[in-house]
């Protein structure tokens, strides 16, 4: 079997954009006709210079290629043009050609992914939603500790058992710094009111952005260590995992983290300096499924469990629901809500979620089709990144 084709879409996500501005997806098609679907999740660069970059990625690499032999792939593009070492957005470039070659194979075999990556251990899995406005609200629940509260007994009621929220202000690009007093008491108080709304009925995940420093990350500890969140996410900038070793060393609440960082080299330095026990890998940035997989066996031997990051696509979040099924050490699954909206308009079968849990798909490789019709009517015109930091102190 060979790959013959690559194709990349690059589709708007409409208001509300939950999930990011646009999503990055690339189609592998092999000389038998068996198509394979991946997403890439790099906000570097605009949508289309990114097209581009997984055009001359799969023009050098991929075409021609067995999609079975996704080791020799992998290291192919991971070492292309002298890099050998994380490199962000081609990274992210490989993630989903990876993904793609995954979902191949899954096919070819009539098997879903996670039967080929050693085979399914939870019928179910535990998801969280973040606390989002209402259609037609402004960003009012993003500050107000009340409406807050409000949303996540809504969203207990529906059937989460977990909700995360990230009340400690803007982040920019001369983070980390220390948090003033105004962002300490409204941390504490949004940590205190969702507490009191959810009582034991779910559990609490503080998010920041990498905005602190190390001393700085244990100010806002301290204050939100009596209601018992079961993580503090990113506390310190992703460059050094040592400094964030000093808040997990200081606090009694778990660390999260590994949303901006990319393969097993750079999770190997947050377990080796104890700098986290709750690992948020991206499966569109992290270099993909079976990278993501070597991650997880790794974080295995320390005791630390493994809550794919989503803030992206629903092919990303296919690919983190394939690799959440077959790892023993799973804790959580990040849910852009319950998979509707957008998010289930692009796929030919919607990623199914019922009662605060997602159900693994039977089906083939990643379980999930793209809608080329949908994706064909959702161009995306602006020039904005995906993500955006103020390029301004505070």
């Amino acid at each position: 079997m060979k790959i013959t084709e690559a194709k990349t879409f690059v589709v708007g996500n409409p208001p509300p954009h939950f999930g990011g501005r646009y999503f990055v997806f690339v189609k592998l098609t092999t000389d038998g006709g068996v198509e394979g679907i991946g997403e890439v999740y790099a906000a570097t660069f605009g949508p289309h210079t990114l097209a581009r970059m997984i055009e001359d990625v799969c023009e050098r690499h991929v075409i021609g290629a067995d999609p079975f032999k996704i080791e020799r792939l992998w290291r192919a593009v991971y070492g292309r043009g002298y890099s050998l070492r994380p490199d962000l957005s081609l990274v992210g470039v490989l993630s989903g050609i990876e993904m793609a070659c995954w979902d191949i194979v899954g096919k070819a075999l009539d098997k879903p992914v996670y039967e080929l990556l050693g085979g399914r251990v939870r019928e179910t899995l535990r998801s969280y939603t973040y606390l989002y406005p209402e259609p037609g609200e402004d960003e009012t629940v993003y500050s107000d500790p009340d409406l807050a509260a409000e949303r996540a007994a809504a969203c207990v009621a529906q059937g989460f058992t977990a909700v995360k929220f990230d009340p400690a202000g803007p982040y920019t690009v001369y983070d980390g710094r220390q948090p003033d007093l105004e962002a300490l008491d409204r941390s504490e108080l949004f940590v205190k009111k969702l507490r009191e709304a959810v009582g034991s009925g779910a559990d609490l995940l503080f998010g920041t952005h990498g905005q602190f420093t190390a001393s700085g990350a244990l100010r806002l500890a301290r204050r939100i260590e009596p209601y018992d969140p079961l993580w503090f996410e990113e506390p310190t900038p992703p460059e050094m995992p040592e400094e964030m070793a000093k808040v997990a060393a200081g606090t009694s609440i778990p660390v999260a983290t590994g949303e901006r960082l990319a393969t097993k080299y750079e999770f190997a330095r947050v377990l080796d300096c104890g700098a986290a026990s709750i690992l948020q890998m991206n499966l569109g940035r992290v270099g993909g499924l079976l990278e993501a997989k070597k991650i997880a066996g790794m974080a295995e031997t320390r005791y630390a469990q493994i809550a794919p990051h989503l803030y992206c696509g629903p092919v990303v979040g296919a690919a983190n629901i394939q690799i959440s099924a077959c790892t023993p050490n799973f804790l959580i699954l990040e849910s852009i809500q319950t998979w509707g909206g957008f998010h289930a308009e692009i796929l030919k079968t919607p990623i199914r979620w019922e009662d605060g849990y997602v159900i693994p798909p039977d089906a083939p490789g990643l379980g999930v089709e793209l809608d080329e019709e949908v994706a064909a009517r959702h161009p995306y015109d602006d020039d904005a990144l995906h993500l955006e930091m103020s390029e301004e102190p505070l």
